[in-house]
């Protein structure tokens, strides 16, 4: 497994693990939009390293696990480094977006920067099967899709410390930074274009329409 991705799982996991023990540390580092409008931006950051539960880092780290060895295979290291953390910044920029007169709104979690790398190796690899449970074989293409319409639930229903909004800016982060930098897949991969776009599509009609 490539350096730089094991230390980004081994910093989750450190950074998580000290949340699950001290709270205080929890809610300092925590995305927190009345904190954030404060001036406390590290939290832009330090929120992605953070995570809910065991369940919850264990989901994001096993699914980067799955898909970051494509990124890095197809565009290298350092393409990767940049769709992480671009993805990253675009999931708390959007997050902000939609919830910047919501001052008690917090979230944690490395959902955006993942929900970007795995739409980035989909763009790169669109043909790809996973299996779901390890047992049900599914295309990638449809899981992401999927992923991000229970992203939309998640936002809706709003009973858990998720950053479910942070799943679709890091998708829009990834996306946009892989096709900009390989602009070839535009003609290759129109159809997975498009596909991927359908659940980004809803979330902003539905947001729209103030269902969101």
């Amino acid at each position: 497994m490539n350096t730089i991705l094991i230390a980004i799982i081994v910093a989750n996991a450190l950074f998580s693990y000290k949340g699950f023990n001290d709270h205080t540390f929890f809610r300092k580092y925590e995305f927190h939009i009345g904190s954030i409008r404060s001036g406390e931006q590290i939290r832009l950051l330090s929120s992605a390293f953070l995570h809910a539960d065991i369940g919850h880092l264990a989901f994001n780290m096993i699914t980067l696990s799955f898909f970051a060895p494509v990124v890095i295979g197809y565009l290298g290291t350092f393409s990767f480094v940049i769709i992480y953390f671009g993805s990253l910044i675009f999931g708390s920029l959007l997050t902000i977006l939609f919830h910047k007169n919501d001052y008690n709104y917090r979230a944690v979690g490395a959902s955006g920067a993942v929900t970007g790398i795995l739409y980035s190796a989909i763009l790169l690899e669109p043909n790809m099967m996973l299996g779901i449970f390890f047992i049900i074989p599914i295309p990638a293409y449809i899981f992401g899709i999927l992923y991000l319409l229970y992203s939309i639930y998640g936002m809706r229903a709003k009973n858990d410390n998720i950053g479910h909004t942070a799943h679709f800016g890091g998708a829009i982060g990834g996306f946009l930074i892989t096709l900009i930098t390989n602009p070839h897949l535009l003609i290759e991969n129109t159809l997975m274009v498009v596909l991927l776009m359908i659940p980004i599509v809803i979330l902003f009609a539905m947001a729209k329409m103030g269902k969101i």
